[in-house]
C-alpha cells in the first residue's frame, strides 16, 4: 500500500472537480498495481446489490467517484474488482473518503469512522470463518472446537452490537452466517436483542432502509418466539389460544368462547367465502348452537373495513375477529393454514379434527356425532 500523504493533494483536486458535479459525497480511490482496470461501485439494497457505476482507473490505478446520499440515510457502498469485493464503505451525506486497496481486497479507509467500523466487523467475521475452516480441515473431533469458536464469536458479536447500538454497522452483524449457512443470530430469542438495538437505531436513523429491514426481521423473530410460547401452552390446554381484535376493536380470546365443539374457522371476505357463510355456516350454526356448537371465525383480511362490512351485512352471529397481517399472521403457522377457507375443531378443550373446509353435509354429520 502506498502512503496516503501523497494522495491528499489529489484528493483536494478531485473534490473540486466533483463539487461542480453537484454530488454531496465523495470517494477517491487507488487500486495498487491495477492501471486502466474496471472497478464496479455497488449499493446494498438490504438483501441484494445494485450496480451504481463502472469506473476505470487511470495509469496509476487511481479513480474518483461522487454520489448523492440523503441526510439521515447512510448507505452501504461496495467496490468490486471483477467478482471480488475489494472495499466496503458505510457513507453518510457529506463524507469525503479515501480508499487504498488492491485487487485481493486488502484495503484502508481514511475519512469515515463508520467505514472503519464496518471494516473491523468484516475482519472479525472473516477471521471466524477462517478459524472454522481450519478446524474442519483437521478432521479430528471438530464438533467441540467448532462449538467453542461459535460461542466465542457469538458472545463477541453480542458485545459489539450492544456497544454500538447507534451505528448502522450492527445491521450486517445480525445477518451474518457462518459455515454451512449457520446464522450467528439464529435463535428466536435473538429477536429481543434485535428489537432493542433497532429501537436505538431508530432514534438516529428513523428513515433508513437498513433499520426498517432489521425491524422487520426483529418482528419476525418476536412472532416466532411468541408462537413457541403458545405452542408450549398448547401442550397443556390442547390447542393454541388466539387473542385477536373483534368488531368493536377489543381483543377476543378463543379460550373464553369455547363450546362443546368449537370450529376455529379461517377465512377471507371474498365473494366465494361469503357465500359459504350464507349457504353452509349460518344454517349449521342455527341448528347446532343451542347444543353447544360455537364458531370462532378468524378473517385474514388486510382490509379491515371490507371484513367488518361483510360481517355486518351478513349478520354473522358467531365470534368474529380479524388479523390484518393476513397470511403473515402468527396464527397461520400455528394452525397450519395453507389455504382459505380452512377450519379446525376443538372438542372438550382439545384439537380433534380439521374440516378442511368440507361440505355442509360433512360438517353436519361431524357435529351430530360430537353433540
Amino acid at each position: 500500500m502506498k502512503n496516503c500523504k501523497r494522495f491528499v493533494p489529489a484528493l483536494l483536486l478531485a473534490l473540486l472537480v466533483l463539487a461542480s458535479c453537484g454530488k454531496n459525497t465523495r470517494i477517491l480511490g487507488e487500486v495498487a498495481l491495477a492501471p486502466q482496470q474496471k472497478i464496479v461501485v455497488k449499493l446494498l439494497e438490504v438483501n441484494r446489490f445494485r450496480d451504481l457505476d463502472t469506473l476505470t482507473t487511470d495509469a496509476s490505478g487511481a479513480f474518483s467517484y461522487g454520489l448523492n446520499i440523503a441526510k439521515g440515510k447512510p448507505e452501504f457502498i461496495y467496490l468490486f474488482y471483477g467478482d471480488r469485493q475489494i472495499a466496503s464503505l458505510l457513507l453518510q451525506k457529506g463524507d469525503y473518503v479515501q480508499v487504498f486497496t488492491d485487487t485481493l481486497g486488502a484495503y484502508r479507509v481514511v475519512g469515515s469512522e463508520e467505514s472503519l467500523k464496518l471494516q473491523k466487523v468484516e475482519n472479525a467475521y472473516n477471521a471466524c470463518i477462517r478459524d472454522m475452516s481450519r478446524i474442519l480441515a483437521r478432521q479430528e473431533y471438530p464438533d467441540a472446537a467448532l462449538s467453542r469458536r461459535y460461542v466465542a464469536y457469538y458472545r463477541d458479536r453480542v458485545s459489539y452490537v450492544l456497544s454500538n447500538a447507534h451505528s448502522l454497522t450492527v445491521v450486517p452483524v445480525f445477518f451474518q452466517q457462518l459455515n454451512d449457512g449457520l446464522p450467528v443470530f439464529g435463535q428466536p430469542t435473538d429477536g429481543i436483542l434485535m428489537q432493542q438495538v433497532c429501537d436505538s437505531l431508530k432514534t438516529v436513523y428513523p428513515d433508513s432502509r437498513y433499520v426498517k429491514a432489521l425491524e422487520k426481521e426483529a418482528d419476525r423473530r418476536m412472532q416466532a418466539m411468541r408462537l413457541n410460547d403458545k405452542l408450549k401452552d398448547a401442550q397443556e390446554i390442547g390447542y393454541v389460544d388466539l387473542d385477536l381484535p373483534g368488531m368493536e376493536g377489543t381483543s377476543v380470546k378463543l379460550s373464553e368462547h369455547l363450546g362443546k365443539v368449537t370450529m376455529v374457522y379461517f377465512w377471507s371476505s371474498t365473494a366465494e367465502q361469503k357465500m359459504f357463510n350464507l349457504d353452509a355456516l349460518i344454517p349449521l350454526y342455527e341448528e347446532f348452537h343451542d347444543k353447544g356448537f360455537e364458531i370462532y371465525a378468524v378473517a385474514l383480511d388486510e382490509d379491515k373495513y371490507q371484513w367488518a362490512t361483510a360481517v355486518r351485512n351478513q349478520k354473522l352471529p358467531w365470534v368474529n375477529v380479524c388479523d390484518i397481517r393476513g397470511v403473515m399472521a402468527p396464527c397461520v403457522p400455528a394452525y397450519g393454514v395453507t389455504s382459505l377457507p380452512m377450519a379446525w375443531f376443538i372438542v372438550d378443550g382439545t384439537i380433534d379434527a380439521d374440516a378442511g373446509v368440507r361440505s355442509a353435509a360433512d360438517i353436519r354429520n361431524y357435529l351430530k356425532k360430537k353433540l
